[in-house]
């Protein structure tokens, strides 16, 4: 048995995809800020049949992120799949002109060295394994840069240019890197960007492990 990490678990998204995954054997660790909100989703997980367990950490304390990544994988399973989906701080929503240098230093920690603490802990694990997973999700401004939301266009694009580079050079170690683009908002009953089809998109993109980038809809939809 192998886990999947979720950074940035919810009751959205993160818990469609950890109900999903669970279903399909993996034990789940979900990694947010709020202990008390992963210890309630992992609780409802476990009385759905699920192994699953909450680490707090910000993505932003490299520490704390790899000491909660570590505790999952002593106590479930070697992590064979990592998700990062954090939810964008309202800072990072500003437009262009009033977005801070402050504001993209913090864009920065969150989408690019937050990644980067997860993927270099976790990539040794993978490779013992002889396979594994990273997904990455985005809004619409991970593939277009919008001027109303500039610390996402920003920093997407340094976490997407970041995938793209792990996608062209981890392949020959049967380690698949993804990338799922959101245009608008996560919205319960939505034909596509349902959490219950994100997650199973998801699923389809870790076992199929045939493509890059996955878009929901038209990003001029």
């Amino acid at each position: 048995m192998t886990t999947i990490a979720i950074i940035g678990a919810g009751r959205g998204l993160g818990a469609a995809v950890a109900r999903k995954f669970g279903d399909e054997g993996f034990d789940v660790a979900l990694i947010s800020r709020s202990q008390d909100r992963v210890d309630a989703l992992a609780a409802d997980l476990t009385d759905q049949g699920i192994r699953a367990r909450g680490y707090a950490a910000s993505v932003r304390d490299p520490v704390a992120l790899v000491a909660a990544l570590n505790r999952a994988s002593q106590e479930l399973s070697p992590i064979e799949v990592v998700q990062y989906s954090p939810i964008p701080q309202p800072e990072f929503l500003r437009p262009v002109l009033e977005t801070t240098l402050a504001d993209l230093t913090a864009a920065v920690e969150f989408f690019l060295y937050g990644p980067v603490t997860a993927v270099n802990h976790v990539l040794p694990q993978m490779r013992t394994l002889g396979r594994g997973t990273v997904l990455f999700v985005n809004g619409g401004s991970g593939a277009r840069p919008n001027p109303r939301v500039a610390g996402t266009s920003a920093a997407f694009a340094a976490e997407g240019a970041y995938a793209t580079m792990l996608h062209d050079v981890l392949a020959a170690d049967n380690i698949h890197i993804g990338q799922l683009i959101i245009p608008g908002a996560i919205r319960p009953g939505h034909p596509f960007n349902d959490p219950t089809v994100l997650a199973d998109t998801l699923w389809a993109m870790h076992s199929n492990r045939d493509t890059f980038r996955v878009f929901t809809e038209n990003l001029d939809s």
